[in-house]
């Protein structure tokens, strides 16, 4: 079985004392693949020195969380896009609106997605939305803003069957993650009236660990936890799932 990880912060301090393990744990259960999404200046050394230790394997992304966007994030922003004109990434992320922690800087969320949007679209790159809290604000920028040739993910999707239709007219994938395994998570009254070709997996670790390991560091090699509760919801063969959501997530990033 082939897994990929659409998003998972391997590169965490909460992995220095066995990243490496977790990596080979991960490869060990068919997760071939890592995808590492960038928050702002502060992780990216970490992240890049995962990329040269684990090559082929941790692929790192390019962008500035919305919880870093602060005063001055501008500064944060032109060094997104100073290493996206010198280094290969996979996609640009992970970027969006977070009113989940503090709504007091929503206007500059909201510049700030903006212009990781048109650098999406300069550097011919999918892009990586974090919507906590904010699914219609950041809905409201990636709409006004599809030309036809931006692609990418609604990350952590937990939305309701209303924005997973929404995500789909955009074109755009729905990153699930552990949340689908959650006992009132409300994943299983809307992935059941989904496709497979609509999907990626994630563990966005180290947070959000899947039953039975809730509460738990997370960490790719609970990916296959994920795919099985996909599987299971959408009444199909766990190979199918790892197989389209392998596809899907190959597909978007080799853009």
């Amino acid at each position: 079985m082939n897994l990929i990880d659409s998003h998972a912060h391997i590169y965490s301090e909460k992995f220095n004392a066995d990243r490496a393990e977790a990596v080979e744990r991960a490869q060990q259960e068919g997760v071939s693949r890592i995808y590492m999404p960038n928050i702002d200046h502060t992780s990216i050394d970490a992240m890049l020195e995962a990329e040269v230790k684990y090559p082929g394997q941790c692929i790192p992304m390019m962008g500035l969380h919305p919880t870093s966007v602060e005063k001055g994030f501008e500064k944060e922003l032109y060094l997104v896009e100073e290493w996206l004109g010198k280094h290969s990434f996979a996609a640009v992320g992970e970027c969006g609106i977070d009113l989940y922690w503090d709504k007091s800087f929503l206007p500059q969320q909201q510049e700030a997605l903006k212009v990781q949007v048109e650098l999406a679209k300069k550097y011919k790159l999918p892009i990586v939305l974090h919507t906590r809290d904010s699914f219609e604000e950041t809905y409201e920028i990636i709409s006004a803003a599809q030309d036809g040739t931006l692609k990418g993910i609604f990350h952590c999707f937990s939305g309701t069957l209303e924005e997973a239709e929404k995500v789909k007219k955009l074109g755009f994938l729905m990153g699930i993650g552990g949340v689908a395994t959650f006992k009132n998570g409300g994943m299983d009254k809307v992935i059941p009236h989904l496709q497979p070709e609509d999907l990626v997996l994630e563990t966005d670790c180290p947070y959000l660990a899947p039953a039975p390991h809730r509460g738990k560091r997370n960490e790719p090699v609970y990916l296959p936890l994920i795919a099985q509760r996909v599987a299971d919801l959408l009444e199909k063969p766990l190979q199918e799932i790892a197989e389209q959501t392998t596809v899907n997530a190959l597909n978007l990033f080799k853009l």
